[in-house]
C-alpha cells in the first residue's frame, strides 16, 4: 500500500461476521496499492465476528474496535482513521466489484464538481426470508433526480465520495431516528453543499436482501423520518417547493412534478410552518 492511499474502503460490521470474510475478499482480491482497507468491530456480541476479526487483524488488516454505537458511530470511526481523498462505505454482508473502484476514482480524478459516484446493485439472498420489496436481481437507481432524492432514499449507502463531503457533512448524523437511513441524510447533505452525482449504468456491488434489516425497520414510520429530515434539511426542500411551485403557474412543470413534492409531508410541514 502507497502511503497516501486514494481511496479508503471502510466495513461496519456488527455480528455480520459469517458474510464478513466475502466482503473484506471482494476488496484485497483486487491487489491495489492505492486501496486502504479499514474494518470496524461495532461492539459484536457473537463469536463467529470476534473470531473474524482476530484472523483478519493476524492477516494486518486495520481494525477498528468499538463498544455497540450503531452504524453512523462506526463508519465516522473508520472514516475519521483513514487516509484516502475518496470514501467507499461497504457493509459487512455486501460485496464490492472491482470496476467501482475504478470508475469512482477515474470519474472524480476528472471532474471536480463531482462528489458522489454510484451504480447499479445485484439483490442476492440473505439468510432467511428476503424483503419483498427489494426483489432479488439488478437494481438499477439511474440518474440523479433531486426530487426524487427528497421524497425517497434511493441511492445506497454503497458509493464512492470524496472526503470533503463527509467534513461538509460533519460526518454521518448519528441522531438519525432509525438506523440504516444515515445515508439519505448524508446524500441530502452533499445535495445542499452543490456536489453533482455520477451514475455508473452498471452493476458494482452485491446487495444482500433480508427481510429482517434495518432498512425494513424504517418502514411506516415515515412521519418521524420525514420530521428529522424536514427540520434539518428544511431550506433544501422549502427552495425546491419555491421552485417548483412558480413552474407550475407558469405551465411549465408537469403536475406530476408538482404533485411528487406535494406528497412529501416534509415539504408540507415546510410550508405550513416555516421551519429553517
Amino acid at each position: 500500500m502507497t502511503k497516501s492511499p486514494k481511496i479508503s474502503v471502510i466495513v461496519p460490521c456488527f455480528n455480520h461476521g459469517e458474510f464478513l470474510p466475502e466482503a473484506v475478499a471482494s476488496v484485497t482480491s483486487m491487489n491495489r496499492d492505492d486501496v486502504e482497507l479499514i474494518v470496524v468491530d461495532d461492539g459484536s456480541t457473537d463469536e463467529r465476528t470476534r473470531k473474524e476479526m482476530d484472523v483478519l487483524e493476524a492477516t494486518g488488516i486495520f481494525v477498528i474496535r468499538q463498544e455497540h454505537k450503531g452504524l453512523a458511530a462506526a463508519r465516522n470511526a473508520g472514516i475519521s482513521a483513514s487516509r484516502g481523498e475518496y470514501i467507499l462505505p461497504l457493509d459487512a454482508d455486501n460485496r464490492i466489484r472491482p470496476a467501482y473502484i475504478e470508475h469512482g476514482i477515474r470519474v472524480l480524478d476528472a471532474n471536480p464538481k463531482v462528489g458522489v459516484v454510484y451504480g447499479d446493485q445485484y439483490r442476492i439472498p440473505h439468510n432467511g426470508a428476503n424483503d419483498p420489496r427489494r426483489p432479488l436481481g439488478r437494481a438499477s437507481p439511474g440518474p440523479l433526480l433531486p426530487s426524487r432524492l427528497m421524497a425517497c432514499n434511493y441511492i445506497d449507502a454503497c458509493a464512492v465520495y470524496r472526503r470533503v463531503i463527509w467534513e461538509q457533512n460533519g460526518g454521518y448524523d448519528a441522531t438519525m431516528p432509525f438506523q440504516g437511513l444515515e445515508d439519505w441524510d448524508f446524500w441530502l447533505g452533499a445535495l445542499e453543499h452543490g456536489w453533482e452525482f455520477h451514475y455508473v449504468p452498471q452493476i458494482l456491488f452485491d446487495y444482500r436482501v433480508s427481510g429482517d434489516s434495518m432498512i425494513t425497520r424504517t418502514y411506516d414510520r415515515d412521519a418521524e423520518i420525514h420530521a428529522f429530515l424536514g427540520n434539518k434539511h428544511g431550506r433544501l426542500y422549502r427552495d425546491a417547493w419555491a421552485e417548483l411551485a412558480v413552474e407550475h403557474e407558469s405551465g411549465k412543470a408537469t403536475f406530476r412534478n408538482l404533485r411528487r413534492l406535494i406528497k412529501l409531508r416534509i415539504a408540507q410541514k415546510l410550508a405550513r410552518n416555516g421551519h429553517r
